[in-house]
């Protein structure tokens, strides 16, 4: 499987990297926090490590570190207007469930 972007996700990854000036990419990954367990983690990539999972979608590659890729893989990551608000979305299909506040979640 993967870890993935929708088109739109992709296009505003892509005016951010231009906007920045410089990246390779997004890294998607996850931490320990929250009530439920873990959160997801974004970053943009100047760098590859070498033991990077590396994906591309639309034209965007998406980096996943060995240790996170087990808990959102096949995890198709969207970018959402809702009102006023906007932000990514995660479409994760080994979460369990999330926390009340929807900043964690748990395999």
């Amino acid at each position: 499987m993967a870890v993935t972007l929708t088109e739109q996700a992709a296009k505003h990854v892509q005016q951010f990297i231009t906007k920045r000036g410089k990246g390779l990419g997004l890294r998607v990954g996850v931490k320990t926090s929250g009530c439920s367990g873990m959160a997801y983690a974004l970053e943009f990539v100047d760098v590859a490590n070498s033991e990077d999972n590396v994906y591309e979608s639309y034209g965007v590659k998406v980096f996943v570190d060995p240790k996170s890729l087990p808990y959102i893989d096949g995890t198709e990551l969207d970018f959402v207007k809702e009102g006023l608000n906007s932000g990514f979305k995660f479409h994760n299909p080994n979460e369990k469930e999330k926390c009340g506040c929807g900043k964690s979640f748990h395999v």
